[in-house]
């Protein structure tokens, strides 16, 4: 199943040997009645010398995906902690640098699948003293437990629908799929759009200047955040099926990491609209 994630837009390569070659199931990116977008046909030769596909035995499980993903997360926070450590606001001075070196290492891992844990964890590194320094500017103007209750909301959300996922509440099927990567879409063609119209009028489309267009559409985004993490477990659960390296959870957690990131700042953000 195709996920909204950027990190899992490509899918894995396939693995052979796996647990779903037993039933005849084509590998990651292959192009199947299900997955209607799968890397076209001439992209499957190089699969089969792929490094993510699994060898012998050793086959991601969900300990994987759990520990790597939950190691990724704990590296944010601490990285976020140091830079919020640091004296005054100094360490906003991290933060737009660290975005950017952020942004293109994320796109690399994307676009390359790089499965290790120098490059997830870097990524973390980064991104989590980018989220220090931008935690500490709104906790400074709109009081510190902002910051607490965004953080309580991230991970409500989070093991909210991992729990809608895993009773079956809702099913992740290709409409469904097809829904959130257009919503996702679409809402990148807003934010674009209400920021290229700010250059022209004051606030732009008024998406972002915390009047009541700006908070529904701050609600939008965080649905489409949320329901993203659905896509992302069943991708999860599908790599397992296909019996991917263990090293692939690294790729996994570097997504999810992704989508809780952008589920916080989102939250962040309508909660400052309320302060206002």
């Amino acid at each position: 199943m195709p996920s909204s994630n950027p990190a899992f837009s490509r899918g894995f390569p396939g693995a052979p040997n796996g647990p779903g070659a037993q039933n005849g199931g084509a590998g990651y990116g292959q192009p199947t009645a299900q997955q209607p977008w799968g890397a076209p046909a001439q992209q499957q030769s190089p699969y089969a010398a792929n490094p993510y596909a699994a060898t012998g035995a050793q086959y991601m499980t969900m300990d994987d995906v759990v520990q790597k993903t939950g190691l990724s997360f704990l590296v944010t926070v601490l990285a976020a902690a140091a830079v919020w450590a640091l004296p005054g606001n100094s360490g906003a001075v991290f933060a737009i640098p660290a975005v950017l070196i952020a942004f293109v290492l994320g796109l690399v891992i994307s676009f390359k699948q790089i499965a290790n844990p120098a490059a997830t964890l870097g990524y973390a590194v980064l991104m989590g003293g980018a989220l220090g320094a931008i935690s500490e500017l709104y906790a400074t103007q709109f009081g510190g437990n902002i910051v607490m209750q965004a953080l309580i909301g991230t991970f409500g959300v989070f093991f909210g629908m991992l729990v809608v996922y895993k009773t079956g509440a809702i099913r992740v099927t290709p409409k469904l799929t097809r829904w959130i990567v257009g919503a996702m879409f679409g809402v990148l063609a807003l934010v674009i759009v209400n920021l290229v119209a700010g250059f022209f009028t004051p606030g732009g489309l008024g998406l972002r200047d915390g009047g009541p267009l700006a908070i529904g559409f701050s609600l939008l985004v965080i649905g489409v955040a949320a329901f993203s993490l659905l896509l992302d477990f069943d991708m999860a659960d599908e790599a397992i099926r296909r019996g991917v390296a263990p090293k692939v959870a690294w790729y996994i957690a570097f997504g999810l990491l992704v989508t809780v990131i952008w589920l916080y700042l989102e939250i962040l953000r309508l909660l400052s609209y309320f302060r206002e």
